[in-house]
């Protein structure tokens, strides 16, 4: 099962995602960068991805992913939990926007900024916000419109980061529940925060008088460093994961779920926890890496289409900007997918 017997706890009582409907195949790209679809394929894995058209932002991804959520779950809920590192403005935060807009009165609602991380940092959030008695229902949210910081010119990430939402809702029930949320496995590196940032825009680049150069606007990652860290971290926090679950190894995962961010990350990942070819589900052919919202798009598509079921043991890891990562196991719930 997904940890301790007994108890309140978070369980998952619905799924939804969304992808804006504007799909940029690699053939549209390499018109514009020095590149070719082999070269997109054999080094990330993807084929298209979706990006937001002029106007939309990521609020309007979370608000449609998010009614999705609520109408599998068949009720509203009493705080919004959104993950995002694409906010529609610096401040104030998107969340309350969005429970506005989906119809939630004045419920509580808050962002979580932990790039890639953010739905596990989220889940932990709000799994807290329910274990305490804070709310009996959360939705949470994961959006980014990650083509809105791209450097459209930069083929180390133009080709690879894309746009989307996806959404559960976590209701109070019991820990020995399927679909309750057990450990999140959380950790955090801010001294390699330089391997993946936004250099300008932010308090640092304001206060010191200096105008950013030209480009520090865009998403920035160091490629080569990045792959390392992230294969090391995700690897030991699913083993940590699984451990908390009180699983013998995380190869007793019948489904593993990872944060889509390079098809080679993916496979050495679950190579080296001896996850088996197919019980690893993938969508980043199809959707490239969507950032906070890559696993509950990947959840919620694989429970659309059948390959993720109920009673599935589920190991969930994610790794980030930050740097951040985090991993939990659980067993899925029966909800369906919208």
């Amino acid at each position: 099962m997904s940890g301790a017997s007994g108890g309140r706890a978070a369980v998952i009582a619905g799924i939804g995602c969304h992808l804006p409907p504007d799909v940029v195949t690699n053939e549209e790209l390499t018109r514009r960068l020095d590149t070719s679809d082999e070269w997109i394929r054999s080094r990330t894995g993807i084929a298209t991805r979706h990006m937001v058209a002029p106007g939309v932002a990521t609020s309007d991804l979370a608000v449609e992913a998010g009614r999705r959520a609520l109408e599998s779950a068949g009720g509203g809920a009493d705080a919004v939990v959104l993950a995002t590192t694409t906010p529609d403005r610096p401040c104030p935060a998107t969340a309350p926007d969005v429970a506005h807009r989906l119809g939630l009165g004045g419920v509580a609602a808050f962002d979580v900024s932990a790039v890639c991380s953010g739905f596990l940092y989220g889940l932990a959030a709000a799994a807290g916000f329910i274990a305490s008695g804070t709310a009996e229902r959360v939705l949470l949210i994961a959006a980014d419109a990650f083509s809105t910081i791209i450097d459209p010119q930069d083929r180390g990430t133009a080709v690879i980061f894309a746009d989307g939402a996806g959404a559960v809702v976590l209701r109070a029930g019991d820990a020995s529940e399927p679909g309750a949320v057990g450990r999140v496995v959380l950790g955090s590196d801010g001294g390699l925060n330089r391997l993946i940032q936004v250099p300008a825009g932010g308090s640092r680049q304001r206060s010191s008088g200096v105008a950013p150069e030209p480009g520090e606007e865009f998403f920035r990652m160091a490629g080569r460093e990045v792959y390392r860290h992230a294969v090391e971290r995700m690897t030991t926090s699913s083993r940590q994961a699984a451990e908390a679950a009180g699983w013998d190894t995380p190869a007793a995962a019948d489904r593993f779920a990872a944060h889509q961010a390079n098809a080679r990350i993916l496979a050495t990942v679950a190579d080296d926890l001896g996850i088996a070819h197919e019980r690893r589900l993938s969508n980043i052919e199809r959707v490239g890496n969507t950032g906070a919202a890559s696993l509950a798009v990947l959840l919620a598509q694989a429970a659309a289409e059948g390959t993720l079921t109920a009673g599935h043991r589920l190991l969930l890891t994610a790794f980030g900007g930050g740097l951040t990562w985090g991993a939990t196991a659980l067993v899925w719930p029966d909800v369906k997918a919208l």
